[in-house]
């Protein structure tokens, strides 16, 4: 932030008291996305307001057949994403960015694109003239080969073609073509009896061709707007399908032919399965919600509301970040964008009070990344969850509050103790909005309560979501923000793209469920844990975390936990562990996995924003969200921690975990009874902190006497000498 900035912060401006805020609620532009002008902005834009809306009225008034609104729902985020983000850089030569030879291989390519999407209405026809079975002839040179050859040589050809950002991708239209002419295919087929022989020999040929060309479509279009990670995983399980009869031991088994699996895979056995599910109805309607909050200026209020409650005790912007972002990340389901949107305006004035560049990126990362299990949306996992295991979601969201509170209290007292131990100030008075005024406008809050109140009154999650959108903009008309018609449509197409990249995402995760189920590779990793458990349960929890982090790494939270549910919740339900805390278990890992070095991609995007080092700032963010490391392996030993218990016995483990995570914070800052810890007393900390959160009677016991003598020997020794900031 430059001294202008800090000068027009400081500086009092009694129009909007010292509004810290402006524009967290603004969508960051991704560095691919093309930034059209003209009528290729309004085509898009029109195009962005109608997929909004078809989900919106599909959802509430006049539902689609399951697959086939599926489908529609996959099909609409690749248009549009291919629309609007570039698969290579952009040029800014004017000369460079006519590439003519890609302009006119693109304009050969839209010639198969074409004849293909005319042949599935050629086929429409043949159906609807009473036809039981299509050609396979017609399927196999008129659309799937036609078809393979344009989608396969139009992403290669999209990785060089470079146009200005203003400029339309021949390319990427060939590719939209191609993703109309795959969903146009399995919508013919899929609305007639032949959807019943998917996964045999006699399924239609045409199937497999859609669901290469589809599979590829999603696969690239993942590449562009959440990078390689999950592509590359994508690719490995893809290659397990026919590596399989070759490979040795536990992973050896029959095989599937390339037919059989890929007339399966674009199905509820894979794309189209729970993923993709969750994805078309709970998640595409909270990206609205957000998307209306956003509108309605609703984020700004609640940074600002943060600075104003927090801003002046000792170290307040870290504990404004807490909050903030916590707030923010619940509703926008990514840690990393989360970072971005909050952090630009935290992590400058995190450095300003004394926070080192590695601390102040660090909080704001697991701040975030926290904000994925802040019930009661929890960046859209609570609904995944809930469709994977069937376990009603309000039972879900209460669950998820004890270890919640655990983990921002852990990161509260961290940077409460980092601020302490270094002599922070807080901010001044004229530095802070008025909280005063920011009271007046807390009904702001009313569309998250309202959403709160109707799902534990009973309403299901489409209706809730969608009345709480609805009162969004009637809350809206008491503020100075008042949403018209411009605004709503306006929330409408931010939503539209905004959801692209969870949409693809969740799609291709689809792909990797898909061989999962298809393989069985899943039971064979059970059967593996199960063995590790015969020699000790605590290793089996340990290698199911390592797996849990490992998948989940530089993967968006939503397909980071389906992956892992996918590969590593059955085992430890076969373990004995009970669904919810199994889940709950793989869940916390594969959100955390956003600030585990070496793949944190939370810690790399405040790194970014703080000009720290970024494996220096994932492994302070790792350090200053420890206690999510800590909490779910708790889940095992203590069921209070996820409401599974008595009234006594949940708030008892509220209250000693509560503790415990105090102790933990101290133990990893080094500061303990208001004075600098030495290393014993840190050590006795950490045990007290890890027998208290267990919660059992005992446990809760000894970790008092520990505490004690911690104390002791605190006092005893004296302070340890003061520690340089990190």
């Amino acid at each position: 932030m430059t001294s202008e900035n800090q000068h027009s912060q400081n500086t009092p401006l009694p129009d909007d008291d010292h509004m810290l805020a402006h524009g967290v609620d603004e969508e960051p532009v991704e560095a691919n996305r093309r930034l059209y002008g003209s009528w290729l902005l309004w085509a898009v834009t029109a195009l962005a307001i109608g997929y909004s809306a078809f989900h919106l009225f599909t959802l509430n008034v006049t539902p689609l057949e399951t697959w086939s609104f599926r489908i529609v729902h996959v099909c609409g985020a690749l248009i549009l994403g291919y629309l609007l983000f570039s698969g290579a850089a952009f040029s800014d030569d004017e000369r460079r960015g006519e590439l003519r030879w890609t302009s006119w291989a693109a304009i050969v390519l839209l010639a198969p694109a074409g004849y293909s999407l005319f042949q599935t209405l050629n086929m429409y026809q043949m159906v609807l003239d009473g036809a039981m079975r299509l050609p396979p002839e017609l399927e196999t040179w008129h659309f799937g080969w036609p078809l393979l050859a344009a989608t396969g040589l139009g992403i290669v050809l999209s990785w060089v073609h470079r146009r200005q950002r203003s400029a339309f991708s021949l390319p990427d239209l060939v590719l939209v073509l191609c993703s109309i002419a795959t969903a146009s295919y399995l919508l013919v087929v899929y609305n007639t009896p032949m959807r019943m022989s998917t996964g045999t020999s006699f399924a239609p040929v045409g199937i497999s061709f859609a669901a290469i060309a589809g599979t590829a479509l999603i696969m690239e279009m993942t590449r562009r707007v959440a990078g390689l990670a999950l592509v590359i995983i994508a690719c490995v399980f893809l290659g397990y399908v026919f590596a399989g009869p070759y490979l040795p031991g536990f992973l050896g088994y029959p095989g599937l032919s390339i037919q059989r699996f890929f007339s399966q895979v674009y199905t509820d056995a894979g794309v189209l399965g729970p993923t993709t599910a969750v994805s078309s109805t709970y998640i595409i309607l909270f990206i609205i919600f957000a998307a209306f909050l956003q509108a309605s200026k609703v984020g700004d209020y609640f940074v600002n509301f943060a600075f104003a409650a927090a801003g002046r005790t000792r170290g307040g912007p870290a504990k404004v970040s807490i909050f903030a972002s916590g707030l923010m990340g619940m509703i926008n389901g990514t840690s990393a964008g989360n970072v971005v949107s909050t952090g630009s305006l935290t992590i400058p004035l995190m450095k300003r009070v004394g926070y080192s560049k590695q601390t102040a990126g660090a909080v704001e990362a697991a701040a975030s990344t926290g904000g994925q299990i802040m019930p009661p949306i929890m960046g859209a996992g609570a609904f995944i969850m809930a469709e994977i295991t069937g376990i009603p979601y309000t039972e879900i969201a209460i669950a998820a509050i004890i270890p919640a509170i655990l983990y921002f209290a852990s990161v509260y007292f961290m940077v409460d103790f980092e601020a302490a131990r270094t002599g922070m100030r807080g901010m001044r008075d004229d530095e802070l909005p008025s909280l005063k005024r920011l009271a007046r406008q807390a009904y702001l809050f009313v569309p998250i309560l309202i959403l709160i109140v109707a799902l534990f009154m009973g309403y299901s999650v489409i209706r809730a979501g969608t009345l709480a959108t609805v009162s969004a903009v009637v809350v809206s008309w008491l503020s100075p923000h008042k949403m018209g018609l411009r605004s709503i449509l306006n929330a409408l197409q931010l939503s539209g793209i905004m959801s692209i990249q969870i949409i693809v995402v969740c799609a291709c995760a689809g792909v990797i469920v898909g061989v999962i189920s298809l393989t069985g590779v899943g039971a064979r990793f059970s059967s593996l844990l199960l063995g590790v458990a015969e020699t000790s349960q605590l290793l089996a929890l340990i290698f199911a975390m390592f797996i849990s982090i490992l998948l989940g790494m530089g993967m968006p939270t939503t397909a980071a936990y389906a992956v892992a549910a996918s590969v590593v919740a059955p085992g430890l339900v076969q373990l004995g562990i009970e669904p919810l805390t199994a889940h709950f278990f793989v869940f916390y890992f594969a959100v955390v996995s956003a600030i585990t070095p070496p793949v944190a991609l939370a810690s790399y995007a405040a790194a970014g924003i703080s000009g720290a080092n970024a494996m220096e700032t994932s492994v302070a963010s790792f350090r200053i969200g420890l206690a999510a490391f800590i909490v779910p392996f708790m889940f095992f030993y203590n069921g209070a921690l996820l409401m599974e218990a008595g009234w006594f016995e949940i708030a008892r483990a509220l209250v000693t975990a509560t503790f415990g995570v105090y102790l933990l914070s101290g133990s990893v800052q080094g500061w303990f009874a208001r004075q600098a810890a030495g290393a014993l007393t840190r050590i006795l900390l950490l045990a007290a902190a890890l027998l208290m959160i267990e919660g059992g009677l005992m446990t809760d016991l000894a970790g008092v006497v520990a505490v004690v003598v911690a104390y002791l020997t605190q006092k005893k020794l004296g302070p340890a000498k003061q520690v340089t900031q990190a």
